[in-house]
Protein backbone atom coordinates (compact mmCIF):
# COMPACT_ATOMS: atom_id res chain seq x y z
CA UNK A 1 0.00 0.00 0.00
CA UNK A 2 1.12 3.56 -0.66
CA UNK A 3 1.63 5.91 2.26
CA UNK A 4 0.01 9.27 1.60
CA UNK A 5 0.75 11.24 4.75
CA UNK A 6 -0.94 9.37 7.60
CA UNK A 7 -3.32 7.55 5.24
CA UNK A 8 -2.37 4.20 3.69
CA UNK A 9 -3.91 3.80 0.27
CA UNK A 10 -3.91 1.37 -2.63
CA UNK A 11 -4.16 4.32 -5.00
CA UNK A 12 -6.95 2.66 -6.98
CA UNK A 13 -10.44 3.83 -7.92
CA UNK A 14 -11.82 0.31 -7.38
CA UNK A 15 -14.52 0.41 -4.65
CA UNK A 16 -13.09 -2.78 -3.11
CA UNK A 17 -9.67 -1.14 -2.78
CA UNK A 18 -11.09 2.10 -1.36
CA UNK A 19 -13.34 0.31 1.13
CA UNK A 20 -10.53 -2.05 2.18
CA UNK A 21 -8.42 0.96 3.14
CA UNK A 22 -10.95 1.51 5.95
CA UNK A 23 -12.21 -1.97 6.73
CA UNK A 24 -8.89 -3.84 6.59
CA UNK A 25 -7.28 -1.70 9.31
CA UNK A 26 -6.46 -3.89 12.32
CA UNK A 27 -9.22 -3.82 15.00
CA UNK A 28 -11.63 -1.77 12.86
CA UNK A 29 -14.06 -4.68 12.17
CA UNK A 30 -14.19 -5.52 15.89
CA UNK A 31 -14.86 -1.89 16.81
CA UNK A 32 -17.69 -1.80 14.26
CA UNK A 33 -19.03 -5.09 15.66
CA UNK A 34 -18.96 -3.83 19.24
CA UNK A 35 -20.75 -0.61 18.32
CA UNK A 36 -23.42 -2.61 16.50
CA UNK A 37 -23.90 -4.74 19.64
CA UNK A 38 -24.68 -1.60 21.62
CA UNK A 39 -21.34 -0.71 23.17
CA UNK A 40 -21.67 3.05 23.39
CA UNK A 41 -18.85 4.11 25.70
CA UNK A 42 -15.11 3.97 25.19
CA UNK A 43 -14.69 1.45 28.02
CA UNK A 44 -17.47 -0.82 26.68
CA UNK A 45 -15.91 -0.91 23.22
CA UNK A 46 -12.51 -1.62 24.76
CA UNK A 47 -13.78 -4.44 27.00
CA UNK A 48 -15.07 -6.33 23.98
CA UNK A 49 -11.71 -6.22 22.22
CA UNK A 50 -9.10 -7.79 24.55
CA UNK A 51 -5.62 -6.83 23.37
CA UNK A 52 -6.65 -3.48 21.90
CA UNK A 53 -4.84 -0.59 23.59
CA UNK A 54 -6.60 2.58 24.72
CA UNK A 55 -4.31 4.66 22.51
CA UNK A 56 -5.07 2.66 19.37
CA UNK A 57 -8.82 2.61 20.08
CA UNK A 58 -8.77 6.39 20.43
CA UNK A 59 -6.96 6.70 17.10
CA UNK A 60 -9.36 4.32 15.34
CA UNK A 61 -12.47 6.09 16.69
CA UNK A 62 -11.16 9.48 15.57
CA UNK A 63 -10.37 8.05 12.14
CA UNK A 64 -13.82 6.48 11.81
CA UNK A 65 -15.44 9.76 12.84
CA UNK A 66 -13.50 11.64 10.18
CA UNK A 67 -14.68 9.10 7.62
CA UNK A 68 -18.33 9.47 8.68
CA UNK A 69 -18.62 5.89 9.91
CA UNK A 70 -18.96 6.73 13.63
CA UNK A 71 -20.40 9.74 15.40
CA UNK A 72 -19.99 10.79 19.00
CA UNK A 73 -21.56 13.18 21.46
CA UNK A 74 -20.51 14.23 24.98
CA UNK A 75 -22.29 12.31 27.72
CA UNK A 76 -24.84 14.34 29.73
CA UNK A 77 -22.62 14.15 32.82
CA UNK A 78 -19.70 15.54 30.82
CA UNK A 79 -17.54 12.47 31.42
CA UNK A 80 -16.46 10.96 28.11
CA UNK A 81 -18.42 10.48 24.92
CA UNK A 82 -21.17 8.25 23.62
CA UNK A 83 -20.37 6.57 20.30
CA UNK A 84 -22.68 5.07 17.70
CA UNK A 85 -22.64 4.02 14.08
CA UNK A 86 -23.86 6.34 11.35
CA UNK A 87 -25.85 5.08 8.35
CA UNK A 88 -22.50 4.42 6.67
CA UNK A 89 -21.37 2.56 9.77
CA UNK A 90 -24.44 0.32 9.79
CA UNK A 91 -23.77 -0.37 6.14
CA UNK A 92 -20.19 -1.30 7.00
CA UNK A 93 -21.47 -3.72 9.64
CA UNK A 94 -23.18 -5.72 6.88
CA UNK A 95 -19.66 -6.32 5.55
CA UNK A 96 -18.63 -7.52 9.04
CA UNK A 97 -21.63 -9.83 9.08
CA UNK A 98 -20.78 -11.31 5.68
CA UNK A 99 -17.19 -11.81 6.81
CA UNK A 100 -18.41 -13.51 10.00
CA UNK A 101 -20.69 -15.82 8.04
CA UNK A 102 -17.79 -16.81 5.80
CA UNK A 103 -15.54 -17.40 8.82
CA UNK A 104 -18.19 -19.48 10.63
CA UNK A 105 -18.66 -21.64 7.54
CA UNK A 106 -15.08 -22.12 6.36
CA UNK A 107 -12.73 -21.63 9.33
CA UNK A 108 -12.29 -24.00 12.26
CA UNK A 109 -12.13 -22.68 15.81
CA UNK A 110 -8.43 -23.15 16.55
CA UNK A 111 -6.95 -23.50 20.08
CA UNK A 112 -5.69 -19.90 19.97
CA UNK A 113 -9.29 -18.74 19.40
CA UNK A 114 -10.65 -20.31 22.58
CA UNK A 115 -10.77 -17.20 24.77
CA UNK A 116 -13.64 -17.83 27.22
CA UNK A 117 -13.80 -14.17 28.26
CA UNK A 118 -14.73 -13.17 24.70
CA UNK A 119 -17.47 -15.83 24.64
CA UNK A 120 -18.75 -14.68 28.04
CA UNK A 121 -18.71 -11.03 26.92
CA UNK A 122 -20.50 -11.95 23.70
CA UNK A 123 -23.09 -13.95 25.61
CA UNK A 124 -23.78 -10.99 27.90
CA UNK A 125 -24.49 -8.82 24.85
CA UNK A 126 -27.01 -11.36 23.55
CA UNK A 127 -28.83 -12.46 26.70
CA UNK A 128 -32.54 -13.04 26.45
CA UNK A 129 -33.52 -10.24 28.81
CA UNK A 130 -37.11 -11.47 29.15
CA UNK A 131 -35.86 -14.73 30.65
CA UNK A 132 -33.54 -13.24 33.27
CA UNK A 133 -34.45 -13.48 36.98
CA UNK A 134 -36.06 -10.45 38.61
CA UNK A 135 -33.43 -10.37 41.35
CA UNK A 136 -29.68 -9.95 41.46
CA UNK A 137 -27.77 -13.09 40.53
CA UNK A 138 -24.01 -13.57 40.89
CA UNK A 139 -22.42 -16.36 38.85
CA UNK A 140 -18.83 -17.51 39.24
CA UNK A 141 -17.14 -18.99 36.18
CA UNK A 142 -14.03 -21.17 36.39
CA UNK A 143 -12.57 -21.95 32.98
CA UNK A 144 -10.16 -24.83 32.51
CA UNK A 145 -8.13 -26.10 29.58
CA UNK A 146 -6.16 -22.88 29.20
CA UNK A 147 -2.44 -22.33 29.95
CA UNK A 148 -3.68 -20.85 33.22
CA UNK A 149 -7.13 -21.31 34.80
CA UNK A 150 -9.35 -18.23 34.49
CA UNK A 151 -12.04 -17.04 36.89
CA UNK A 152 -14.71 -14.40 36.31
CA UNK A 153 -17.89 -13.25 38.02
CA UNK A 154 -21.02 -12.28 36.16
CA UNK A 155 -23.48 -10.00 37.96
CA UNK A 156 -26.99 -9.82 36.53
CA UNK A 157 -29.35 -7.24 38.01
CA UNK A 158 -32.45 -5.62 36.55
CA UNK A 159 -31.50 -6.79 33.07
CA UNK A 160 -28.03 -5.26 33.25
CA UNK A 161 -24.84 -7.31 33.32
CA UNK A 162 -21.33 -6.75 34.59
CA UNK A 163 -18.32 -9.04 34.24
CA UNK A 164 -15.80 -8.81 37.07
CA UNK A 165 -12.24 -10.13 36.93
CA UNK A 166 -11.85 -9.87 40.71
CA UNK A 167 -14.20 -11.01 43.47
CA UNK A 168 -17.02 -8.45 43.69
CA UNK A 169 -17.68 -9.08 47.38
CA UNK A 170 -21.17 -10.47 46.83
CA UNK A 171 -22.69 -13.84 47.66
CA UNK A 172 -22.41 -16.27 44.76
CA UNK A 173 -25.62 -17.91 43.57
CA UNK A 174 -24.31 -20.21 40.85
CA UNK A 175 -20.94 -21.86 40.16
CA UNK A 176 -19.99 -22.90 36.63
CA UNK A 177 -16.85 -24.87 35.87
CA UNK A 178 -16.27 -25.28 32.15
CA UNK A 179 -13.64 -26.27 29.65
CA UNK A 180 -12.90 -23.14 27.65
CA UNK A 181 -13.37 -25.05 24.39
CA UNK A 182 -16.77 -26.41 25.43
CA UNK A 183 -18.07 -23.00 26.57
CA UNK A 184 -16.87 -21.24 23.41
CA UNK A 185 -18.28 -23.91 21.09
CA UNK A 186 -21.59 -23.97 22.98
CA UNK A 187 -22.02 -20.23 22.51
CA UNK A 188 -20.87 -20.55 18.88
CA UNK A 189 -23.52 -23.19 18.21
CA UNK A 190 -21.08 -26.05 17.60
CA UNK A 191 -21.87 -27.96 20.80
CA UNK A 192 -25.20 -28.54 22.51
CA UNK A 193 -25.73 -27.82 26.19
CA UNK A 194 -26.95 -31.37 26.74
CA UNK A 195 -23.79 -32.83 25.22
CA UNK A 196 -21.46 -30.48 27.14
CA UNK A 197 -23.08 -31.22 30.51
CA UNK A 198 -23.49 -34.95 29.84
CA UNK A 199 -19.76 -35.24 29.16
CA UNK A 200 -18.99 -33.08 32.26
CA UNK A 201 -17.28 -30.48 30.08
CA UNK A 202 -19.56 -27.88 31.70
CA UNK A 203 -20.62 -28.39 35.32
CA UNK A 204 -23.03 -26.31 37.38
CA UNK A 205 -23.58 -26.11 41.12
CA UNK A 206 -26.10 -23.96 42.94
CA UNK A 207 -29.82 -23.39 43.14
CA UNK A 208 -31.60 -26.08 41.05
CA UNK A 209 -33.84 -23.41 39.49
CA UNK A 210 -30.80 -21.37 38.35
CA UNK A 211 -29.02 -24.51 37.11
CA UNK A 212 -32.03 -25.27 34.92
CA UNK A 213 -32.55 -21.68 33.80
CA UNK A 214 -28.99 -20.63 32.94
CA UNK A 215 -28.70 -22.23 29.46
CA UNK A 216 -32.04 -20.68 28.43
CA UNK A 217 -30.65 -17.17 28.92
CA UNK A 218 -28.04 -17.61 26.20
CA UNK A 219 -29.05 -16.25 22.78
CA UNK A 220 -25.80 -17.67 21.35
CA UNK A 221 -23.62 -16.17 18.65
CA UNK A 222 -25.27 -14.41 15.70
CA UNK A 223 -23.49 -17.04 13.56
CA UNK A 224 -24.57 -20.07 15.58
CA UNK A 225 -27.02 -21.10 12.86
CA UNK A 226 -24.25 -21.61 10.31
CA UNK A 227 -23.05 -25.16 9.86
CA UNK A 228 -19.23 -25.34 9.48
CA UNK A 229 -17.91 -26.95 6.32
CA UNK A 230 -15.39 -29.74 6.91
CA UNK A 231 -11.93 -28.97 5.58
CA UNK A 232 -11.98 -32.32 3.84
CA UNK A 233 -15.08 -31.24 1.93
CA UNK A 234 -13.57 -27.83 1.14
CA UNK A 235 -10.53 -29.33 -0.61
CA UNK A 236 -10.79 -29.93 -4.34
CA UNK A 237 -10.91 -33.57 -5.37
CA UNK A 238 -7.92 -35.23 -6.98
Amino acid sequence: MRNTGAVRTYGQYCPIARAAEIFAERWTPLIIRNLHLGCGSFSEILEGAPGLSRTLLSQRLKQLERLGVVESAPKPDGRGHHYELTSAGHGLFTVCQSLGEWGARWLEIAPENLDPFVALWSMCNALRRDRLPDRRVVIRFDFTGRPRPERYWLIIELGDTEICKTYPGLDEDLYITAEAEAFVKWHAGQLTWAQATREDRIKLDGSPSLVRAFPTWNARSMFAHIRPVSRALARPAG
